[in-house]
């Protein structure tokens, strides 16, 4: 379970119910937006891999469209500077969350290959030689938003700004 280092509350008192997280990289970065029903298990609504210089344009139309509540940036490989690019362009509703993002990618992997297992000769490869055939930077954004919402129960109003 991962947690919060930053937030900055939206001021509603409620913890958002769709969010769209980002797993931040140099080059790449994976997008997903993510609802939770009361009472249920979250739901992937998109899942994305995008260039990091074209991340804040692909956002914004998925704000509108899914109705983002909250945006969630993992805190490795420059998400401080992508989380300020995000507060500057997004509406003046939508918070920012700064979550942390330790072990989740490890955690993305073994998921994604438990989704797409090796067929043919490929299982007879031991899962931690496997070179997955396409990024999963989308599965570490489902396990960030997963995280924030395990860390508060459904109502709960998000951590304030410290």
């Amino acid at each position: 379970m991962t947690s919060l280092s930053k937030t900055d509350a939206d001021g509603s008192g409620a913890s958002p119910t769709v969010v769209l997280a980002v797993d931040p990289g140099s080059q790449k970065c994976g997008l997903a937006v993510v609802r939770r029903e009361p009472g249920g298990p979250p739901t992937p609504l998109h899942r994305d891999v995008v260039e990091r210089e074209r991340l804040v344009a692909r956002v914004l139309p998925l704000i509108t469209a899914h109705r983002v509540e909250a945006v969630l940036v993992g805190d490795a490989t420059g998400g401080a500077v992508l989380a300020r690019a995000l507060r500057a362009a997004l509406p003046a509703g939508v918070a920012v969350h700064t979550v942390d993002e330790a072990f989740t990618s490890q955690r993305a992997r073994r998921r994604f290959f438990g989704d797409n297992p090796a067929r043919g000769f490929g299982r007879l490869v031991p899962a931690g030689f496997r070179t997955p055939p396409r990024p999963y930077d989308d599965y570490v954004a489902v396990i960030l938003a997963e995280d924030f919402f395990a860390a508060r129960p459904a109502g709960e109003p998000p951590e304030p700004c410290p």
